[in-house]
C-alpha cells in the first residue's frame, strides 16, 4: 500500500508587490498571499489557517471552507517538464500542504483525514485564478490547470490542532465515493450543460456553500 503523507508544509502573509516583482514592468502593484515558504516542526492549524498564513482577498479566498489548500506533489514532474521550470519546488502553487499519495481522481469531496492533532475535511476542488499567472510570468497557467484538472483542494478543519510535515493522512471517513475531486471539478466547468449533475452534486451537504450555490444558480439560470 503507498504511503499517504504531508510531504510539506507552507505558509505566507499577504503582501503588496511593485512592478519589480511583474514579469512585464508596466503592471501594477498587486496583493497576493499566494507566496509560501516552507516551516519545520509543528505548526497551529485553527478553524481558518494555519499560523504564520493569511489570504489577501477573502471574497474568494480563505474562509472555513477554505483553511487549507492541498496540492499533490506528483503533479510537479509534470509542470516542471512543461513549463521549463525544473528548480519549481513545493509551495509553487500557492499551496499549504503538499500531499503524497493522493490523487484529484482518489479522494472525494467530504472525506475526512486525521493529519497529526487534526482532523480536516475535503470541502471543495481548488479554482485557481490569475494569480498563479502573475505569479510565474505564465500567461495561460490557470487555463492549463484546468485543462489538465491538476487542481488540488481545499480542506475545512474539523478538529484544530498541530501538524507537521512528514504526518501521515489517515483516512478516516468516506461518505460520498461518487462524488471525486475530480469529477466534482469536471462537473463545475460543465455546468451549464449537464446541469442534472450540477444539481446532484449541488446537494451533497459536504460541498463547500459556494459551490453549492454557483452549481444551483447554473440550474436555475
Amino acid at each position: 500500500m503507498k504511503e499517504v503523507q504531508i510531504l510539506s508544509i507552507q505558509v505566507g502573509l499577504p503582501q503588496t508587490l511593485d512592478a519589480s516583482h511583474a514579469t512585464n514592468p508596466t503592471d501594477n502593484p498587486w496583493k497576493t498571499g499566494i507566496f509560501k515558504t516552507p516551516v519545520s516542526g509543528p505548526v497551529w492549524l485553527g478553524r481558518l489557517n494555519l499560523t504564520g498564513d493569511a489570504q489577501s482577498d477573502l471574497s474568494v479566498h480563505g474562509g472555513p471552507h477554505k483553511a487549507v489548500n492541498a496540492y499533490p506533489s506528483e503533479h510537479y514532474s509534470y509542470w516542471r517538464e512543461r513549463l521549463h521550470l525544473p528548480d519549481m519546488t513545493y509551495g509553487a502553487f500557492g499551496e499549504n500542504f503538499t500531499t503524497g499519495g493522493l490523487l484529484e481522481d482518489e479522494v472525494c469531496i467530504g472525506d475526512v483525514f486525521k493529519a497529526g492533532e487534526t482532523i480536516i475535511q475535503i470541502s471543495q476542488p481548488r479554482q485557481p485564478c490569475w494569480k498563479i499567472e502573475r505569479r510565474w510570468g505564465i500567461k495561460d497557467f490557470s487555463v492549463r490547470v484546468k485543462e489538465t484538472g491538476k487542481t488540488g483542494w481545499y480542506f475545512r478543519v474539523l478538529q484544530e490542532g498541530y501538524v507537521e510535515a512528514g504526518n501521515p493522512l489517515v483516512l478516516m471517513e468516506r461518505s460520498f465515493p461518487q462524488w471525486t475531486v475530480a469529477v466534482a471539478y469536471a462537473i463545475m466547468r460543465n455546468r451549464r450543460i449537464d446541469v442534472t449533475a450540477a444539481y446532484e452534486l449541488s446537494l451533497c451537504p459536504a460541498l463547500s456553500p459556494r459551490w453549492q450555490e454557483s452549481l444551483v444558480s447554473s440550474k436555475s439560470g
